[in-house]
């Protein structure tokens, strides 16, 4: 999600913000964690749509601190403060750890074998790479599908449109990206562009102008292009999981505006929060989110996507080699 950090530098320039950056504590550990609580409570910006009291969670962890206290202890201590937070944008770092919260998904189905989409039934052995996206024709070469893993493996204007030749006589496509944790939301707004007709508002993001919990800019607009020369014009189904977080979460928002795409699938993980990073006075990083992220009806997605169209992976499918979702696709893209 780098390009958007640039942009709430911009953001932060221009608008006449009353943020102050928490006074310096000494590096000691009671100093430290009163640095980390003074970050969370002036720059994360969900504390007050999650519900958290944060002042009683500083109550609580405050007393567990002692400047002899050992430094894994320590850190695991601040580790556990930072999970009241309940998201997966939130790390803490030192040289010998990293903090993160994974209950997201964890506490979900995962909706998705990597054995299974390696079926002859799916990609196979042989199937194409171009970029970081993978494709084969399956259903008997009527459909085209495409897993794309990560929004941190690059793909081209070029890959895309061989990618789009291959799949010409094809009735629709299916865009994989269970699994996908995310990466940079510039491929989430690329790949998107190849679906739309015109330019359309998808979304809307905040930023912080004050210390205050809510204190917030105007919506701003979140844009999706039509790309000029690159459209599929045909359906598209996109199939999402709860591991669908992060950049992700952005791409299946932007298709639910896509004219003739249809999410299938799990909720997705959510993460729709824009990641900061500050440094505590021992030079440990925090990151944490620093700028909400909606959708086009101005609704929070830092919970998650919901699908148009809810569906697991069956056991029976399983042992049988069938990917329950994609066979939902397969079907939903035979009767438009």
């Amino acid at each position: 999600m780098k390009n958007y950090i640039i942009i709430y530098f911009i953001v932060l320039n221009l608008l006449p913000s009353c943020m102050n950056e928490p006074e310096i504590e000494p590096n000691t550990n009671n100093g430290n964690f009163e640095s980390l609580w003074k970050i969370i409570d002036s720059k994360y910006c969900y504390l007050d749509y999650k519900n958290i009291n944060w002042d009683s969670i500083h109550t609580v962890y405050q007393k567990t601190v002692s400047d002899t206290t050992e430094q894994i202890t320590f850190f695991d201590t601040m580790a556990a403060m930072l999970a009241e937070l309940k998201d997966g944008h939130v790390n803490l770092y030192s040289s010998f750890d990293r903090s993160r919260y994974w209950k997201w998904y964890t506490d979900y189905r995962s909706n998705f074998s990597t054995s299974l989409i390696y079926k002859e039934r799916y990609l196979g052995d042989n199937y194409r790479i171009a970029g970081g996206l993978l494709y084969e024709k399956i259903d008997n070469d009527s459909i085209g599908y495409v897993y794309y893993g990560s929004f941190s493996s690059g793909f081209s204007d070029s890959n895309m449109r061989y990618v789009m030749t291959y799949f010409k006589n094809c009735k629709g496509l299916i865009i994989d990206v269970r699994n996908n944790g995310g990466g940079s939301l510039d491929y989430s707004k690329q790949l998107a562009s190849y679906f739309f007709k015109e330019e359309t508002v998808t979304g809307y993001i905040r930023h912080k102008t004050g210390n205050g919990h809510s204190d917030f800019s105007d919506y701003v607009e979140i844009k999706t292009p039509a790309h000029k020369t690159i459209q599929w014009q045909r359906p598209v189904i996109v199939l999402s999981n709860r591991m669908s977080y992060s950049a992700t979460n952005d791409f299946v928002n932007r298709m639910k505006q896509a004219p003739n795409a249809t999410i299938i699938g799990d909720k997705t993980g959510g993460g729709g929060g824009l990641p900061f990073s500050s440094e505590l006075p021992n030079g440990w990083m925090v990151r944490f989110s620093a700028s909400p992220m909606y959708n086009s009806n101005k609704q929070n997605t830092e919970w998650g996507i919901d699908p148009d169209i809810n569906d697991s992976i069956k056991s029976a499918d399983e042992l049988k080699g069938i990917d329950t979702i994609i066979e939902k696709a397969i079907l939903k893209i035979k009767s438009l």
